[in-house]
């Protein structure tokens, strides 16, 4: 691994590493990048869907982010880089992802989801050797995890065997990993190398010339979605690797990764929010164009409706890791109701965006509307599809009975600053540890119940602060019966017919905090946001929740619908996110 650190690393301290420092970074690279749709732009939708249509990555918007120093974003400042939290990768990611998803992970998120168990539990040498290849512009590979995200066969596998003297041998193929071909390095994680249990994993970092002549990236495996991502399998065979490659203990990666694995999910989920919307700016596209006036008055309240799912989706994910840095021991939960509920939810959005874009979905070349058609693609190939749902939802449910005992409508109302978006944490750092596994807290079930109680009190004032009132009693309510149902639950994780039942409230406790996280964050406003600060957007959200739990909603007024669907045109017609933050570029 090299230990060349690159030219651009004076720059990483240059602009800071908070909270404004992040958003000015992330503004200027959407003015790098440029505008999406202009044509000639190298950086623009349609040269990257060339590229994708060619089968390979976008060699000139990598070359663009690699000299602008993007890497330092995956590394922990303590190690050189600009990464203290995970909410602000998130953020950060989110100009890239707006315009495609196999650029984001090929510009740095798959490098830093494998290299995250080396910040996690590596030790100071492989932490140096890794953030030294990242800053010098390589890129690591995590190689042999399990079936969450990428093609192939799930149950391909590398063995790590313990050898007398020390150190191990490498045994196997793996699944497909994210362009390992490219690689500087390779994280490994490898059934056994312990001396406990068979049936436990280790973590290996093998450098990128791989461990002698048994070792070789197999042929490139095609996909349907992120056709550019280059994917292909790695085979050990009886290949010899040092004790020093382990990361953390042998036989004790399973935890490291389970972990982990819930903080990289949550990032990408982040990071997606900002790829959703630039479909919903194409939907607002082909919905400019329309002459029916009756199909345009059903285009405009999906075009609202979906804008506001975006929303509820970005205020879930950003609480959810800012509680990573203020309060990790609620993360485990949160961070799986985030994986759990958002590739439905976006899926269910990209069917209604599909509705208003008509036969427009099919121009898969157009810049202006082929995001539809390469994000339906894409989604399920970057690990954002049903298995990630499904995992995610398996996590929620043994936890609810425990939840349901010791901690709703028992616990603290969580730190304001955990939904003040734009505020820096008074906790400072980016956590991977062993904190937050238990998911023995739940504060977003906490701060819905103290927002209803606050909520009632304004109730008089009627209007749509009123129906937020309204609309937070019944979540509250919501929450009781769930809490009623969850202790009946049994003790041991559920399965078969009780099984169904049980997951069936982990759906529902999802929507929960989803409905909380909400509420936070509109109550968190301090009035620099006009739209974020009134109530319509979180009205027209929080009745979309409540009307997927099935309880029953009075209709949304037009004044709400008018206006989420103002700021949206606004947003389309000024080039801005469509996430809370609302990011314009540098002019």
């Amino acid at each position: 691994m090299t230990t060349t650190t690159g030219a651009f690393l004076d720059r990483v301290t240059e602009e800071g590493s908070g909270d404004a420092a992040v958003l000015r970074r992330a503004a200027r690279l959407e003015s790098l990048l440029g505008d999406p749709y202009a044509r000639g732009n190298p950086h623009g939708l349609r040269a990257l869907f060339d590229a994708d249509a060619r089968g390979e990555p976008p060699a000139a918007t990598e070359q663009l982010l690699a000299e602008e120093g993007f890497a330092a974003e995956f590394v922990p400042l303590e190690d050189g880089g600009r990464l203290v939290r995970a909410d602000l990768l998130a953020r950060m990611l989110r100009p890239v992802f707006r315009r495609d998803v196999t650029l984001g992970l090929s510009a740095g998120l798959a490098s830093w989801s494998a290299a995250s168990v080396v910040w996690a539990a590596g030790s100071g040498e492989q932490r140096r050797a890794v953030s030294d290849l990242l800053l010098s512009g390589g890129r690591v590979a995590a190689v042999g995890r399990g079936p969450a995200a990428g093609p192939g066969p799930v149950r391909a596998e590398v063995t790590a065997r313990p050898v007398r003297g020390g150190g191990f041998r490498l045994d196997g193929r793996s699944r497909p990993a994210f362009q390992p071909g490219r690689a500087g390095a390779y994280v490994v994680h490898a059934r056994g190398g312990g001396s406990g249990a068979p049936g436990g994993r280790s973590i290996l970092l093998v450098d990128g010339e791989l461990p002698g002549p048994g070792a070789r990236v197999l042929q490139r495996v095609r996909t349907a979605g992120m056709r550019g991502a280059l994917f292909a399998g790695v085979e050990f065979d009886d290949c010899a690797v040092g004790a020093d490659s382990v990361v953390g203990r042998p036989g004790e990666g399973e935890p490291l990764a389970a972990h982990t694995g819930r903080v990289e999910s949550c990032v990408l989920a982040g990071a997606v929010v900002a790829a959703v919307g630039t479909v919903l700016l194409a939907a607002v596209r082909a919905a400019a164009v329309s002459r029916s006036a009756p199909l345009l008055e059903r285009r405009h309240a999906l075009l609202s409706g979906v804008f506001a799912d975006v929303l509820a989706a970005d205020a879930l994910v950003t609480t959810s890791l800012r509680a990573l840095s203020l309060l990790p021991d609620g993360f485990a939960v949160q961070s799986a109701a985030v994986g759990h509920l958002l590739p439905g939810l976006f899926r269910e959005n990209l069917q209604e965006l599909g509705t208003v874009l008509g036969s427009r979905r099919f121009e898969e070349a157009d810049p202006r509307y082929g995001s539809f058609a390469k994000l339906v693609r894409d989604l399920p190939v970057a690990g954002f599809g049903s298995a990630r749902s499904t995992a995610d939802l398996a996590v929620i449910v043994p936890r609810l009975r425990g939840l349901a005992e010791r901690s709703w409508f028992a616990g603290a109302e969580p730190p304001s600053a955990l939904f003040r978006v734009r505020g820096d944490l008074p906790v400072p750092g980016f956590r991977l540890s062993a904190a937050g596994t238990r998911g023995e807290e739940d504060v977003l079930a906490a701060s819905l119940v103290a927002s209803a109680a606050r909520l009632s009190e304004v109730r008089r004032i009627g209007g749509q602060v009123g129906r937020l009132a309204g609309l937070a009693d019944g979540f509250v309510a919501e929450l009781r019966e769930l809490r009623e149902q969850c202790a009946r639950l049994p003790v041991s994780p559920p399965g078969g017919p009780a099984g169904v039942a049980a997951y069936a409230l982990g759906d529902r406790y999802a929507l929960l905090l989803a409905a909380a996280a909400v509420l936070g964050v509109w109550e968190g406003q301090d009035g620099t946001d006009p739209f974020l600060s009134a109530p319509a957007w979180a009205v027209l959200a929080l009745s979309r929740i409540a009307g997927r739990l099935g309880r029953p909603v009075p209709e949304v007024p037009d004044v709400c619908t008018a206006q989420v669907l103002d700021e949206l045109v606004r947003r389309f017609r000024t080039g801005r996110s469509c996430d809370l933050y609302g990011t314009e570029p540098v002019r």
